[in-house]
């Protein structure tokens, strides 16, 4: 839709998916497109298993190249059908709740906060399992720093997959965009591993995933560091860590973030055995984790002023100037 009237009709499912995440948080999982993608997968993932390297490449080639437009081409088709029939009140209102399943604020809390809330009373135990379910590391024996840590690098990486990749190809490819964005993550999440069983069959995908992020984490870096001074933690710091420290994990882009965070808290940010970011001005507390949420939603408002709407902007003049010449 290419439209004078397009970039703020995206502007305002912006503002609505915003609002609905705000007000109501994650939909039941039943009805969440995520959970949707996650069984797709699940459910061609064996069709492409083979003992074969480059037949199993290929077949992760098709698999994530078919999930993506599984999803992409209807929820294309949706808002248009919207757009078409119902005019700009159903493409804004359709386009919100769709753009709204791609990203995730609201639920930070109910995921991460328990986990610091579990460490407050002391019950250790019970704080492992919670953050075990946001991270891939092993902390049956983590001790509470590494818990800690843990949660707060989760934080600092969710800012770009669980908030400013999605809405930075949504400004740039309105709603298909967010959903494509979110189905090659989804794939990443469950076949982008490199051990045995996933090495070739992930492959694809993990690098699609990696170049999704590519430009989004890098942003985030640089927004954290407003956003650091914005809450009142230490932005100077923050920069220097960052400037250290972004380049230190094997991941392209997890350490962006990551690194900037561990700065602001002043905290060292560490996986036992793969990595450290950052330095230990301040021993890891509970109060961290809340810290660390404070900045992520700082960061998330200050991406969103300028770089979604400014993007959203850009990629609709440019849109139009394609259509007219």
């Amino acid at each position: 839709m290419i439209t004078p009237t397009a970039f703020y009709l995206n502007l305002l499912a912006l503002g609505l998916a915003l609002l609905l995440d705000y007000v109501f948080g994650e939909p039941p999982e039943k009805l969440h497109p995520t959970v949707w993608m996650g069984r797709v997968v699940a459910y061609l993932e064996p069709i492409f298993k083979t003992n074969s390297s480059w037949k199993a490449r290929f077949g992760g080639g098709v698999l994530c190249s078919f999930s993506v437009a599984l999803f992409t081409l209807p929820t294309f088709a949706l808002v248009t059908f919207a757009w078409k029939y119902f005019g700009a009140v159903g493409y804004v209102v359709v386009s919100a709740i769709t753009l709204k399943t791609s990203f995730a604020l609201k639920s930070w809390n109910p995921h991460i906060v328990p986990v610091a809330q579990a460490l407050e009373s002391k019950r250790i135990e019970e704080a492992r399992k919670l953050c075990q379910k946001t991270v891939r590391r092993d902390l049956s024996a983590a001790d509470e720093q590494h818990v800690i840590s843990a949660s707060v690098e989760t934080v600092a990486e969710g800012i770009v997959d669980g908030y400013a990749s999605p809405i930075f190809y949504f400004a740039l490819f309105s709603t298909p965009g967010a959903v494509a964005y979110r189905v090659i993550n989804t794939l990443d999440s469950m076949v982008g591993y490199r051990d045995q069983k996933y090495r070739d069959l992930g492959s694809f995908s993990a690098k699609l995933d990696t170049i999704s992020n590519y430009a989004p984490a890098r942003i985030v870096g640089y927004t954290l560091l407003l956003a650091s001074a914005l809450v009142g933690e230490d932005w100077k710091r923050a920069k220097r860590i960052f400037l250290r420290d972004r380049g230190s994990l094997e991941s392209l882009n997890a350490g962006w973030p990551m690194s900037a965070m561990a700065g602001a808290l002043g905290v060292r940010l560490e996986k036992a055995g793969y990595y450290a970011l950052g330095e230990a001005d301040e021993n890891l507390t509970p109060a961290h984790i809340h810290r660390a949420i404070n900045v992520m939603r700082a960061t998330c408002a200050i991406f969103t002023v300028i770089v979604a709407i400014p993007l959203t902007y850009g990629s609709w003049l440019i849109q139009s100037l394609l259509v007219t010449t």
